[in-house]
């Protein structure tokens, strides 16, 4: 039997997300990132590129997103799909080039669409020039740039690397060199002021050529406790966020100046932005990367790492609105991206997963601020499962196989039923990681012709969310009823509801004006009321 919802629950103060001017299309904008190795590959060599993602624009602006954040493009040692730079002015062959990405950003300039490229200012590839000269000589002005300490028995102190080990790996001279990743990206040393010159050239090189901004990776990093003290524990990858374990590691103070600095740079260029990957467990400490005088947003992950249930998902929500409330930032959400399973697998997988990824994308796209789609969970792709023989991911191999790594979110875009699902061209290469035998099944030809699919549930989502402003910039409101999380976003002229339930009981929903979109065709209605089903969510606007 269903149960009917009452007017108790548990809520949060409601909270503003200001109106958006022209020039700040960010904040309310939907940021479809795209894995570029994996999303259309042109040429046959079985890896994704500039031309197949130029090709494929119009897709996007069917879909109705707004912009597109591009994975690392550019020439890489291929340690860490594309997070180990060897040059940061220049785009990777196996992509195309410079001239592609200009051509790529004039179409999706006429589209509609904005392109945001990713940095990594943290750390660069172990064949970048700098660190090939402090390789070969100790003393040149380019081994200031990275943290190299004398030879010793031992590493100069406990810090490990997120991928697994000691951060600190030997030179063939018997050195230390701190790598916070893997071995081959070594860090940075933002204390040398040549590396904040070098930057500041590579962020106006790419505004130059018209791109909208940049996600910064690892926007947390770049300065470490300058005497390399010890840290007082270790991180661990079930938490929110770093925190006071790593406290000599990341989040030094002295990291805001750099994005101060860059936002006077984005400042010259109007209508352009900088979102930072800020991975700390305090959110009032993630939300000061989006002070007014610095970057313009930084992502906020609860939901990406939270459970499906309601404590959790309303505590995400009503936790990242009050710390970004406090700088006048919006909140910048994200469900699914490359470093994550996917939502269908982390929610159950099967039917279920599936059910609850449908119903916690109409949440997400539903929220105040901004919302980062990630390339495939509009079609409701689940974790690929891929062999060991064919794992790339530094966090596999570095572990001896004991975490199975990140290849299963970046297996290449269905576009068709073939055995190729559309990646490449007929009679081309493999693709760079093996494509399952079922893939096919979500194709994008076989959801576009299908209006209960999930990539269609996508696309409405999108359209309403630009007809009904009230999601997306609304004053939203969070509550919950044992199962029952509902998000209240109040606008100008109208007020909105999504409403989930995350149990196993259909429940009903009164006083319910009419009905927007809903992830389920098992949602049924009767007078005012709303029968919703288990692990369901649906948009209403107030009656």
């Amino acid at each position: 039997m269903a149960r009917r919802l009452t007017s108790a629950g548990i809520s949060t103060r409601p909270q503003l997300a200001p109106a958006a001017a022209p020039s700040e299309w960010w904040r309310s904008a939907v940021v479809y990132q795209v894995y570029l190795r994996s999303f259309a590959d042109s040429d046959g060599d079985g890896i994704g590129d500039l031309t197949g993602l130029r090709q494929r624009l119009p897709y996007l602006a069917w879909l109705g997103v707004d912009a597109l954040w591009i994975n690392p493009h550019y020439p890489s040692g291929g340690a860490d799909g594309g997070y180990d730079v060897i040059d940061y002015r220049a785009v990777d062959p196996d992509y195309g080039d410079v001239a592609d990405l200009e051509a790529l950003v004039d179409d999706a300039r006429r589209l509609g669409l904005r392109v945001v490229l990713d940095v990594v200012p943290n750390h660069t590839s172990d064949r970048h020039a700098w660190f090939q000269a402090a390789l070969a000589d100790p003393h040149c002005p380019e081994a200031a740039r990275y943290h190299f300490a004398p030879p010793s028995e031992e590493p100069p102190n406990n810090w490990q690397s997120l991928f697994g080990g000691p951060a600190w790996s030997r030179t063939p001279d018997g050195r230390w060199y701190l790598h916070l990743f893997a071995p081959e990206q070594p860090d940075l040393n933002w204390r040398d002021p040549a590396v904040a010159a070098d930057f500041e050239e590579t962020l106006r090189f790419w505004l130059d050529r018209g791109v909208s901004g940049f996600r910064v990776d690892v926007a947390y990093g770049l300065y470490k406790d300058a005497a390399l003290r010890d840290n007082p524990g270790v991180y661990a990858p079930t938490l929110f966020g770093h925190g006071p374990e790593q406290a000599m590691t990341w989040n030094q103070p002295e990291v805001h100046d750099v994005w101060r600095r860059w936002r006077e740079i984005c400042d010259e260029y109007p209508g352009t932005m900088l979102v930072g990957e800020v991975c700390l467990a305090d959110l009032e400490q993630v939300a000061l990367y989006s002070r007014p005088d610095e970057m313009h947003q930084s992502l906020s992950f609860r939901l990406l790492k939270s459970p499906w249930d309601t404590t959790s998902f309303a505590e995400a929500i009503s936790s990242a609105l009050d710390s970004f409330a406090t700088v006048g930032a919006p909140v910048s959400w994200v469900l699914g991206n490359h470093d994550k399973d996917r939502q269908v697998t982390r929610f159950g997988g099967g039917a279920v997963g599936r059910a609850r990824a449908r119903a916690a994308a109409l949440l997400m796209l539903a929220l105040p601020g901004s919302a980062y789609l990630y390339a495939g969970d509009e079609l409701g792709l689940p974790q690929a499962t891929v062999p060991d023989e064919a794992k790339r991911d530094p966090i596999f191999l570095r572990s001896g196989g004991t975490r199975s790594g990140r290849d299963g979110c970046r297996i290449p875009m269905p576009w068709n039923a073939t055995s190729g699902v559309g990646f490449s061209p007929d009679a081309a290469a493999d693709p760079w990681l093996p494509i399952p035998a079922d893939w096919g099944r979500y194709a994008v030809s076989r959801q576009t012709s299908r209006s209960g699919s999930t990539l269609n549930l996508h696309r409405r989502a999108l359209a309403l969310r630009k007809e009904h402003p009230a999601f997306g910039s609304g004053r939203a409101t969070v509550s919950t009823q044992g199962d029952v999380l509902t998000v209240r976003c109040a606008g100008d002229d109208e007020t909105v509801r999504c409403v989930v339930n995350m149990g196993a009981e259909t429940v009903l929903v009164g006083d319910a004006g009419p009905v927007l979109l809903a992830s389920t065709a098992r949602v049924r209605r009767s007078g005012d009321t709303v029968a919703l089903p288990p692990n369901s969510a649906v948009w209403l606007t107030e009656s």
